[in-house]
């Protein structure tokens, strides 16, 4: 059974911020972001967890390994180091999009996004660590089948990111819908899922399903492991697998 559990990183009062006292330039505020990310993807990264970028003002991370303290340091890092502050909200249960969900409310119960009075929340449980399993987290590396000679070779970027993308958005909604698992996409043509405990025929459907919805042909890894590093580096072995063997869905 797995344990995921998920980090809603959260900037406080960005939006009044970025238009305070007037609109601040654009790249400037993709740069803050871009450089905030991967702070927290070296910060969270070396602790052996996941963390997705979504919408930039908001990122969602996969961070069993990682305690309260750990939390409380990376708070203490941004607030150091930028003039934003980031909320943490902490949720842990076998479905991902439960978890996220946890997350989320601890949160919103702590203020709006764009509340000058909340900053540096931090709220939710964390995965007890003598409980931890060697299972508690599955992870699904997903990538297109040939994306080189089917898009990069032969169309202009943006027509292959809009490929790409159909793809990512196909796959998305079906894998949170069916079964909870939350799906990023992480560069060029490939997508990570954080999990919960599914059959080779769960994975199977799921690319079934976008090859037929978005005809994006895919091949996915599959690992699990007490930390997101650990289930993540199974995957991308088993994902090596897929290419070998020529076969659709493995598992480590």
């Amino acid at each position: 059974m797995t344990a995921a559990q998920l980090t809603l990183v959260q900037i406080d009062n960005y939006g009044p911020w970025t238009v305070t006292p007037e609109p601040r330039r654009e790249m400037d505020l993709q740069t803050l972001q871009s450089r905030l990310f991967a702070d927290l993807a070296q910060y969270i990264g070396n602790r052996g967890g996941y963390v997705f970028f979504t919408r930039f003002d908001n990122m969602v991370a996969v961070t069993n390994g990682l305690d309260r303290r750990d939390h409380e340091l990376l708070q203490e890092s941004v607030g150091n180091r930028y003039p934003v502050t980031v909320s943490l909200g902490v949720g842990v249960d076998e479905v991902p999009i439960e978890a996220l969900e946890t997350a989320t409310e601890r949160v919103q119960a702590a203020g709006s996004a764009q509340s000058s009075d909340r900053s540096e929340a931090l709220a939710g449980g964390f995965r007890d660590a003598d409980d931890a399993a060697d299972d508690d987290v599955h992870v699904a590396h997903f990538d297109v089948n040939d994306a080189t000679g089917k898009y990069t070779d032969r169309l202009n970027e943006f027509d292959s990111f809009i490929n790409i993308e159909h793809g990512y958005a196909s796959l998305m909604r079906y894998m949170r819908e069916e079964h909870g698992a939350l799906s990023f996409f992480v560069g060029g043509d490939n997508v990570i899922a954080a999990c919960p405990d599914l059959s080779h025929e769960d994975y199977r459907a799921a690319v079934d399903h976008v090859a037929a919805d978005a005809d994006v042909q895919l091949k996915v890894g599959v690992g699990s492991g007490e930390t997101p590093h650990e289930a993540g580096y199974a995957a991308k072995h088993a994902l090596e697998d897929c290419r070998y063997e020529g076969t659709l869905v493995e598992f480590a």
